[in-house]
């Protein structure tokens, strides 16, 4: 990996890095990333489930050659799971070595408060870094450089977890009882995603620089497309983005994210597809929609969508 650089130098670097590792994005996109990364605040990307919100994280990491530590929030995660935690396997084992020399140990004490002290000696070694396992939080705070730090879904964290986010980065520092405060070496690039699955609170939207992340314009989106395949036919690019752009209007359970246009384009050039035939396009709806109640719809609804006008760019 290659050490990290100290930011970036203006907003169309945030693009041109950003496209080199993979991500096509749009100049407020890349305002945002440039933005957070100056001002040492956290990003907070809202928008729908397969819009690129993780992958803005990952790309920029990727941009400046730092690591990525990302944090996956569930329903039930806790503190300790985001700090660290314990290898009991071999606090255990060093139990059974402490026992196997608890009369070395003891050997010349004279008394019962002196054996206790050099007992609780062992103790302090019981619970110190060589037995603690680093979680993400933890990771990031003690990594020799910077790192793009990912919390993922953060609105699926409980309430009491997201004011433990606020506090951790408030001060960039985590608390481990039995080793006391540890503050960031580097200050880390902090990306956290939302799906609006429930409300955030403000005390998080204050500490954060919002983005809002929806699906891409048919400029962007084609742009992405040629990246991901190049040497695409251009005339069937900006058939499928078009296509695609329709299914998104439709009342869908799931709307095709820019992750299953992306893998519908490939099935259809390794179908050698010069265009969007009906029956093609019948078989492989099963990329792009992932609910029988939305097949159903699209079905009914597929020779009007495949007549809609092309709206993508054909440059």
């Amino acid at each position: 990996m290659t050490n990290p650089t100290h930011g970036f130098r203006s907003i169309e670097e945030v693009q041109e890095r950003l496209s080199e590792a993979g991500y096509v994005c749009s100049r407020s996109i890349a305002t945002s990333v440039f933005l957070a990364a100056s001002l040492d605040k956290p990003i907070l990307c809202e928008g729908p489930p397969g819009v690129g919100k993780t992958e803005l994280a990952k790309a920029t990491a990727q941009a400046l050659g730092c690591e990525l530590v990302r944090l996956q929030c569930y329903e039930g995660l806790d503190e300790s799971k985001t700090l660290y935690e314990w290898k009991y396997s071999k606090q255990l084992l060093y139990t059974q070595l402490l026992g196997a020399q608890i009369g070395d140990l003891l050997a010349g004490t004279a008394n019962l408060k002196e054996a206790s002290d050099r007992i609780a000696s062992q103790d302090d070694a019981f619970f110190s870094e060589k037995f603690l396992q680093p979680r993400p939080l933890l990771r990031a705070m003690q990594s020799e450089g910077q790192v793009v730090l990912l919390i993922d879904e953060v609105d699926r964290a409980e309430e009491e977890l997201e004011a433990f986010f606020l506090e951790v980065l408030a001060e960039y520092q985590v608390t481990v009882p039995e080793l006391g405060t540890v503050r960031a070496k580097h200050k880390p690039i902090v990306f956290l995603t939302s799906n609006n699955t429930r409300e955030l609170s403000d005390a998080l939207r204050r500490r954060c620089l919002h983005l809002a992340i929806d699906y891409p314009s048919a400029d962007i989106e084609a742009q992405i497309l040629s990246t991901r395949l190049p040497g695409i036919d251009v005339t069937l690019r900006d058939s499928i983005v078009s296509f695609v752009g329709e299914l998104r209007k439709l009342p869908l359970k799931k709307a095709p994210s820019i992750s299953e246009s992306i893998d519908w384009a490939r099935a259809l050039v390794l179908l050698c597809a010069e265009r969007l035939e009906e029956s093609q396009v019948r078989e492989t709806l099963n990329l792009l929609l992932k609910y029988s109640g939305d097949h159903e719809l699209v079905a009914h609804k597929l020779a009007n969508l495949l007549a809609e006008p092309s709206a993508a760019p054909s440059s």
